[in-house]
Formats: C-alpha cells, structure tokens, sequence
C-alpha cells in the first residue's frame, strides 16, 4: 500500500523537478490519470454565500410559528380549565379503569364532562 504512493509521489518529484519524460514514460500516464481521478474527487460544487436577510426572516417565522403553538396550548389549556366536572366521576373513573387521577380528570374535561364519552375514549 505505501509503494504505490512512494511511487507516485517519486513521480510527482520528477515532474516538478524537470526530469526528462523518457524517465517518467508509463509513470507518466498513471500520474495523469491518478491526478484525473483526484480531480473528480476533490471537485467542489461552489460555495454559496448565506443571504442573511433569508436566514433572519426564516427564524423569525420560527418563532412565530413556536409561539402561535404556545398561545394555542395556552388557550387550550384555558378552554379545558373551565369546563365543569364532576369529582365523583373522577374518582370513579380513575379508580375504576386504574388510571391517575390526572389523567382521567384531563379525559373528563376533553369530553366537556361525559363521563361515558370519557370511558369510551379510554377504553378504545
């Protein structure tokens, strides 16, 4: 493995150097395609240069969006905190179907205070 790179590398030298190309004859050929075959490799597509106006007006739309999502969750929150349940069925619920008492007074409250709708929900 390292033979072939001394070689090519010898080549390399004696072309910089100036060497006669009787020397280098078929190292000659294998050194221009070996330089091809870097080329293809190392080609790069251009950099493009960031328009900073894009990316600022991209976060800013970000932001926006995570907030209407936060105001949403907020006015959810809101809309389920006024809804009127009854304590018994929580208990009977969550004590029932083995559940906290969180998770089945949050049910409760998403089926505005059904407790049948509620026990469908958590059944299915």
């Amino acid at each position: 493995m390292g033979s072939a790179s001394d070689e090519t590398a010898a080549a390399a030298a004696a072309a910089a150097e100036g060497a006669p190309a009787a020397e280098a004859g078929p190292d000659s050929k294998d050194l221009q395609q070996q330089s091809k075959a870097l080329d293809k490799l190392t080609d790069h597509v251009e950099d493009r240069q960031l328009d900073s106006s894009r990316v600022q007006s991209a976060m800013a739309a970000l932001a926006s969006s995570k907030e209407a999502d936060w105001n949403a969750m907020r006015l959810r929150e809101k809309e389920l905190a006024a809804v009127k349940i009854n304590p018994t069925d929580v208990e009977i619920i969550a004590n029932e179907l083995e559940l906290d008492k969180k998770i089945a007074e949050r049910t409760l409250r998403e089926h505005k205070g059904d407790a049948v709708a509620a026990v469908r929900f958590l059944l299915h």
